[in-house]
């Protein structure tokens, strides 16, 4: 089914590590399932099917070692099969699809970090998730030494936490490429603010899509 034919909505979270994503997410699918009414799904990646969530365990554990080329095509696959089980069944039931992470991690983490190329791994995100682009993209802003800080508070260092400062500044700057490039669907949020107010900033945004 083409996307034109689906009748839900595909929002996606970004950001860099600590900046709150999750719990940005359960806010909103609280409101809009409580105020709204609506069918709301949440899901991840890497994660979101049983594929997923093992492809998940060995791209975050600390010791696995990979090529960039080899972590990227981890994080496809996954994709791949996210989209084909979970994301367009979901669209075609008009459900709300909340999904933390999409394409525009993969360019900022392995295009820009990872030094692969940001245009040619959109490229290649664009083929492997056959095109799909979410219809609103929040990107939550946070100083990469900020989000870190608050990360470490909560868990365990993954593999990539794990990077150093440097990497996680690349990070920040392809995503802020990313937001110059395409403002209408990728609408940028200050992470630093309290929960509260961000939540009632996103629901402002949400709300004019669904």
């Amino acid at each position: 089914m083409q996307q034109s034919q689906m009748t839900g909505r595909f929002i996606t979270f970004e950001g860099g590590e600590g900046a709150g994503k999750t719990t940005l997410m359960e806010g909103l699918a609280h409101r809009l399932t409580q105020e709204k009414g609506r069918s709301v799904l949440k899901t991840r990646e890497p994660g979101g099917t049983e594929l997923g969530e093992e492809i998940r365990h060995l791209l975050l554990k600390k010791r696995s070692l990979m090529s960039p080329y080899a972590e990227l095509c981890l994080f496809l696959a996954s994709r791949s099969e996210h989209i084909r089980e979970v994301i367009q069944p979901a669209l075609a039931k008009g459900q709300i699809i909340l999904c933390d992470r999409f394409n525009d991690s993969t360019i900022a983490y392995q295009g820009n970090a990872r030094g692969l190329s940001m245009e040619k791994v959109a490229h290649f995100c664009s083929f492997i998730s056959e095109h799909l682009t979410p219809h609103l993209t929040l990107y939550l802003d946070i100083d990469p030494e900020q989000g870190l800080q608050r990360a470490h508070k909560v868990r365990e260092q993954d593999r990539i936490e794990a990077e150093g400062l440097a990497f996680h500044k690349k990070i920040r700057e392809g995503y802020l490429a990313i937001a110059k490039k395409e403002p209408n669907r990728f609408h940028l949020l200050d992470a630093s603010q309290p929960p509260a107010q961000l939540l009632e900033a996103a629901m402002r945004l949400v709300l004019r899509y669904v």
